[in-house]
C-alpha cells in the first residue's frame, strides 16, 4: 500500500491546472481524477471483503446476477449486457467462478452455439453470505452515509444517462 501523504495530491493538481491552464475545465478535472481515486479506493475495499469468498467484485456482480435471474441461468452474451462489460471479461469472469465450484458452463437447449452461466447451490450460499458481509460494512463507502451515498447516486445519474447506459421508458 501507498504511504500516506502530507497533502491532498488532488489539491494539488487542481492548483497546478489553474497554474498552467487557468479555469478551463478545472472543476472536470478535479472531479474525474477524484471519481477514479474513489473507485481505486471502493475496488480495493469490496475485493478484501471479498477475498474469504474467493470473489472479486466483477466475479460477485456476475454471481448475483445468475442469483436473481428466474430460472439461475443467464446466455453469457446477456451477462455481458446486463454488467456492462466486453464479452471476453465475462468468459473470464465465469470460468473463475466455475474455478470456484459457484457456477457452471451449460450449453443452450435450443442454440448450440449460446453457452449458459448456471449458478450452483454452492454459488447461492456464497452469494448470500458475501452480501451479508458486504452490507455489513455499507459496500465500502464508509465514511459516507445513506444521504450521502443517495446524493452520489444521483449526481452520477446524468452521467450514465448521457453516455446510452440505459433509455427511459416513454421518454
Amino acid at each position: 500500500m501507498a504511504r500516506t501523504l502530507s497533502f491532498d495530491p488532488i489539491a494539488e493538481a487542481r492548483r497546478q491546472w489553474l497554474a498552467h491552464w487557468g479555469a478551463e475545465a478545472t472543476p472536470s478535472m478535479v472531479a474525474v481524477t477524484s471519481l477514479m481515486r474513489a473507485q481505486q479506493i471502493v475496488m480495493a475495499r469490496l475485493n478484501e471483503l471479498l477475498e474469504p469468498f474467493d470473489l472479486t467484485f466483477p466475479r460477485y456482480e456476475a454471481l448475483m446476477l445468475l442469483h436473481y435471474s428466474r430460472k439461475g441461468q443467464l446466455p453469457l452474451g446477456k451477462i455481458s449486457d446486463r454488467l456492462q462489460v466486453h464479452r471476453a471479461s465475462v468468459t473470464n469472469v465465469i470460468d473463475k467462478l466455475a474455478a470456484s465450484g459457484y457456477v457452471e458452463r451449460v450449453g443452450h437447449g435450443e442454440d448450440r452455439r449460446t453457452v449458459l452461466g448456471r449458478i450452483t447451490p454452492a454459488g447461492r450460499r456464497a452469494a448470500r453470505r458475501a452480501t451479508r458481509s458486504l452490507n455489513a460494512a455499507r459496500f465500502g463507502m464508509a465514511p459516507l452515509d445513506d444521504r450521502a451515498c443517495d446524493e452520489l447516486y444521483a449526481a452520477l445519474t446524468p452521467l450514465r444517462q448521457g453516455a446510452g447506459d440505459y433509455e427511459l421508458a416513454g421518454g
